[in-house]
């Protein structure tokens, strides 16, 4: 049997429920990695005919979770940040993109000063996925007619966040449009 949208939600719901830390997000990376592997699902949420930009294809009004749909067409390449108090799966499906992780190194959590190390740095090809946790720092980097699939915990619409400018030296509260 085909595993679909919906399953993949069911699953992801009951590993959430059963583990509300590292080891469900981790559970929600086994699952997107199966729903990338159903082409016609892939074809649908991030083939070619499917819309460019970034759009929701599932919220969960109880636990908060998010599945997106990222069609780029442009190259884009990242500051190092962080989703807030949200944690992230990206789930590769078309082309590739160039993972970056960090570790703040001078001990602070908010705005301001702020040195980061590069601890890891991995491309994510199709049917590859990776877990980025609650306050985990990260860098994209995906070329042209890079597509994938993200989950993350919350809406990052209402989340606020940090950028990082390494070469200042400085975290950046963001935040979009709509959060408050």
């Amino acid at each position: 049997m085909t595993y679909t949208l919906d399953t993949f939600v069911k699953d992801a719901q009951a590993a959430l429920k059963a583990h509300d830390g590292p080891a469900g997000r981790e559970q929600v990376r086994v699952l997107l990695e199966k729903l990338l592997a159903n082409k016609s699902f892939v074809d649908e949420a991030v083939g070619p005919a499917a819309p460019l930009g970034a759009r929701k294809l599932y919220e969960d009004k109880d636990l908060g979770f998010v599945v997106l749909a990222h069609c780029n067409a442009k190259p884009h390449k990242s500051p190092p940040h962080d989703h807030g108090p949200s944690w992230a799966v990206y789930g590769q499906a078309v082309n590739y993109t160039d993972m970056s992780e960090f570790r703040r190194i001078d001990g602070g959590k908010t705005e301001g000063d702020a040195k980061l190390e590069q601890v890891k740095a991995y491309r994510l090809n199709p049917g590859q996925a990776g877990v980025y946790d609650v306050g985990a720092v990260h860098a994209i980097d995906y070329p042209e007619g890079s597509r994938f699939v993200r989950v993350t915990g919350r809406d990052l619409d209402y989340v606020r966040r940090l950028k990082f400018d390494m070469a200042a030296g400085k975290a950046i509260t963001i935040e979009s449009a709509s959060a408050s």
